[in-house]
């Protein structure tokens, strides 16, 4: 028995989303910045076209980076972007892990 929604939505596409082993990639980055005292919130959207986790210093400002997917990006430059708060693409290519270096060097800080 299958049992039907009450409001059936025909039209509603399908959202693009992070799959388990991308947001274990993503989290564990996020994990080392927070003990780093670097990000302290994130976010998450689910959208029509692209999935985007957006990492922020205070709850209340505009995110310091998205890290995004365009899975329709595939073929061409790569389906993950590392942006910056200004807009900026950082990092963008085929393999998350490779993309999410870029924010990984903010991690390395001279001592003195």
């Amino acid at each position: 028995m299958t049992i039907q929604p009450p409001y059936p939505f025909p039209n509603m596409q399908e959202q693009v989303a992070f799959d388990r082993r991308e947001m274990q990639e993503i989290l564990t980055l996020y994990g080392r910045m927070v003990a780093a005292g670097e990000w302290r919130d994130y976010g998450i959207s689910c959208l029509r076209e692209m999935a985007v986790f957006s990492v922020f210093r205070r709850t209340a400002e505009n995110p310091l980076y998205r890290i995004e997917k365009h899975p329709r990006l595939r073929g061409r430059q790569g389906m993950y972007s590392v942006v910056g708060m200004d807009g900026r693409i950082l990092k963008r290519g085929h393999d998350l892990r490779t993309v999410l270096r870029v924010l990984e060097r903010k991690l390395i800080r001279a001592v003195e």
